[in-house]
């Protein structure tokens, strides 16, 4: 980590990125619970993820932007725009306006598809192979380990000073990042030959065909899509158990995500040590299993002698945290073997196609979950998830380590930025 942090440009990057993240999770973590205030249904809070998950149909498009501009630009602009789109929520006022709501919180799921495609081909150009693990634990720890504190930061301004002051924060912090990311040099890799990009559908495809191409890489993405679609239902069931469960206020959602982010910071800061000694497959197993025990966590009040608030609270906390620490186990395996296996003119779109592949059957289960809390108890929605979860995690498991991902360095050029 240390010889990590000594790379410059990355330590630049890394600045920013922890200032936009921090900026990010402060807004729609909050979100939800604005929105749970102003309707007073767990359905329509849920429906803030659903906003922020339906850009992903997207980007395959983004993906291909990222790989033939220049992508710390993309970034930067990515940032402005989505700092004056906050300030939309300047504007509301009351639950007639709670389509405003839905917009940022869609405007910042593009941000997200843009970030992830961009920056994984950004970090490709910055970092060898060697350092690619460490930097995608270091950013997955600021990532997720951010939920310490800012969803309780975001629910302090709002609680406090009310949706603007949130508004003013997270556009304030969204304008530095894109200035900081003005002062990252990088020698970015040379785009795909307009030559070789084929017509619209074989380019925009390419990100698509080349994870099914590679068998390691697509089975864990298609085991994690599985499990996606399935952790969706997590997010306005969270709700219920928040409500219904522990018997407490929305607002105890903060302090859940808080939870969940102390162990991403485990989760991040050993993902790299867990990648090299068992990997990348079992890795993402271990992660998946981690989350299926969660998932059975919050089912435990279906046990008679748990059926009470302080015991079950006692249960779901422990079990939230180890989500946290999850999370990223999965993810770092999962994007470092992605770059490493491939060519720096194709990251762009298959960090995009990854992201598709993954987010649509989490979309899906969130709609679904949104639905389905009003009519079936939240506990059998998360018992049922736990135990698709678990089947994911045996199925990474059971199969044998794999050799290590050849690494592919990414050819650079002149002129870049």
């Amino acid at each position: 980590m240390k010889a990590l942090l000594s790379i410059p440009m990355f330590r630049r990057f890394t600045g920013a990125w922890t200032i936009g993240n921090l900026a990010d999770s402060a807004l729609f973590l909050t979100l939800s619970i604005w929105v749970k205030d102003i309707s007073g249904s767990s359905s329509a809070a849920g429906l803030v993820f659903l906003a922020l998950g339906l850009p992903i149909v997207f980007s395959p498009l983004i993906g291909a932007l990222a790989d033939r501009l220049p992508r710390r630009r993309l970034l930067i602009l990515g940032n402005a725009v989505s700092g004056a789109g906050a300030l939309l929520l300047l504007l509301v006022t009351g639950p007639g306006d709670l389509w405003l709501i839905y917009a940022v919180a869609f405007i910042y799921g593009l941000l997200g598809i843009l970030n992830g495609a961009a920056q994984s081909g950004l970090v490709r150009d910055m970092l060898s192979d060697e350092h690619l693990d460490s930097a995608n634990g270091l950013l997955s720890t600021i990532d997720q380990g951010l939920r310490i504190f800012t969803p309780l930061l975001g629910a302090a301004l709002y609680t406090l000073w009310g949706g603007s002051a949130l508004a003013l924060s997270v556009a304030g912090a969204l304008a530095l990042t894109a200035v900081l990311l003005l002062t990252v040099s990088v020698q970015e890799s040379a785009p795909e030959p307009a030559s070789e990009r084929g017509g619209f559908w074989h380019e925009h495809s390419a990100g698509f065909r080349h994870l099914n191409g590679v068998p390691l890489l697509w089975r864990m993405v298609l085991v994690t899509a599985v499990a996606l679609g399935v952790i969706g239902l997590f997010d306005s069931a969270l709700f219920e158990l928040i409500d219904k469960g522990l018997g407490r206020e929305p607002g105890f959602f903060g302090v859940l995500m808080s939870l969940q982010g102390a162990g991403s910071i485990l989760g991040g800061l050993t993902a790299a040590i867990l990648l090299r000694r068992v990997g990348p497959g079992r890795a993402v197993g271990l992660g998946l299993a981690l989350i299926g025990l969660a998932a059975f966590g919050a089912t435990a009040d279906l046990v008679p002698f748990v059926a009470r608030h302080e015991l079950l609270t006692a249960v779901v906390i422990p079990a939230l945290f180890l989500a946290g620490v999850g999370i990223p186990w999965i993810f770092v395996a999962l994007v470092t073997t992605r770059q490493r296996l491939t060519p720096a003119r194709l990251q762009g779109r298959a960090a995009a196609a990854t992201n598709l592949v993954l987010n649509v059957p989490q979309l899906a289960s969130i709609a679904a979950g949104a639905l389905l809390v009003s009519v079936v108890d939240y506990r059998w929605l998360m018992l049922i998830a736990g135990l698709v979860i678990a089947g994911c995690a045996w199925s990474m498991l059971r199969s044998r380590r794999e050799p290590e991902p050849a690494a592919e360095e990414p050819a650079a050029v002149d002129g870049a930025m």
